[in-house]
């Protein structure tokens, strides 16, 4: 048998023939992809608070004399039932003269009718004399009335609750002279709190009376409630900077929280239902916002719009279709037509 031997321009040749013949092979990225969903999308706004009692349901507890505080009761904070004792108050000596000042008077002035009435019988004084002095008695008497009942005529007196409720602000401390018709402290019903949330000035426009709202404790997301804006205050806070956004608390929720209390909350502004990705999927140029989809092998670029944004998703609209699987993951650098595997990284 002759074997044939092949010469160095054969080799070259099949060599090259090889080389023709196989696919050209160029890198592919690995990608991570999820279909496009249509749902809908909730526009928020988020904000943080205090939780405050409502404005419209605190009590200003005051004393209506001059007096001496000799002892406080509660603190700060503590809930008290309706009668509970509050605090203790000496009435002031110059309110005592005051009100003995007034029964002298009133002594006086009854004296002075019976004596007008005397001289009257005897035919000695006028009707006119009688009726002053009888007019005289009924403005002494209305004036001692009207002291005692700001408990002018007792040395001491104790101050009550007037309601159930929490004690959201003490002005006064044992031993302080005050003067008549001082506050001593607030009374805050405790069924009826407020969310007082800030909110940036530009976000005021879209924020009106009876958005939805989702509140929860900065600290304890189980304590958490739904409600809706009550007030939107049209001025800036001198101290914070922000809005005004007060939300009541629901009752059932309310023996829950605590006074003062770190809020974190999302006030929903419109609804979007539309075509919907992962917020990862988007990537922005100077052409615009865009996602990539993936057809035969290749990453294929669709220029879209966004709108809405909630949580991990974002409403888009352009050529893209509800089902559509998008790169989520492996996206950036990508080309359009850049050869791409999925699964695994």
């Amino acid at each position: 048998m002759t074997r044939q031997r092949t010469g160095p321009a054969v080799t070259l040749a099949l060599l090259l023939c090889a080389v023709r013949a196989a696919p050209a092979a160029g890198p592919t990225v690995a990608v991570d992809v999820r279909p496009a969903e249509r749902r809908a999308l909730a526009e928020t706004v988020t904000a943080y608070g205090v939780l405050e009692p409502d404005p419209d349901q605190v009590i200003a507890v005051s004393i209506p004399r001059a007096g001496l505080i000799t002892r406080v009761w509660v603190e700060l904070g503590e809930r008290v039932e309706a009668g509970q004792h509050l605090l203790e108050i000496a009435t002031a000596p110059d309110a005592v003269m005051q009100f003995q000042q007034a029964q002298s008077a009133l002594d006086l002035a009854q004296r002075e009718l019976a004596r007008s009435q005397r001289l009257f019988d005897e035919q000695l004084a006028t009707r006119a004399q009688v009726d002053t002095a009888r007019a005289a008695v009924s403005d002494a008497r209305s004036t001692l009335a009207a002291l005692r009942d700001k408990g002018i005529g007792q040395a001491t007196e104790i101050v009550t609750a007037p309601v159930a409720g929490v004690v959201s602000r003490i002005d006064v401390q044992q031993g302080q002279r005050v003067q008549a018709d001082t506050t001593t402290l607030l009374l805050a019903n405790q069924h009826a709190l407020i969310a007082r949330l800030g909110v940036e000035p530009e976000d005021l426009r879209r924020i009106s009376p009876g958005a939805a709202v989702e509140v929860r404790d900065v600290f304890d997301d189980h304590l958490s409630f739904d409600g809706t804006t009550r007030d939107v205050h049209a001025s800036i806070d001198p101290v914070t900077r922000l809005v005004d956004v007060l939300v009541p608390v629901p009752q059932a929720r309310a023996d829950l929280l605590v006074l003062g209390s770190a809020l974190s909350a999302r006030i929903r502004l419109a609804t979007v239902d539309g075509t919907v990705v992962p917020r990862s999927a988007v990537l922005r140029d100077d052409r615009g916002a865009y996602v990539f989809t993936v057809s035969d092998g290749r990453a294929r670029r669709i220029d879209v719009t966004t709108s809405v944004a909630e949580g991990d998703w974002i409403a888009v609209d352009g050529d893209l279709a509800a089902g559509t699987p998008v790169i989520v993951r492996g996206n950036y650098g990508l080309d359009d037509g850049t050869a791409v595997r999925t699964g695994a990284r």
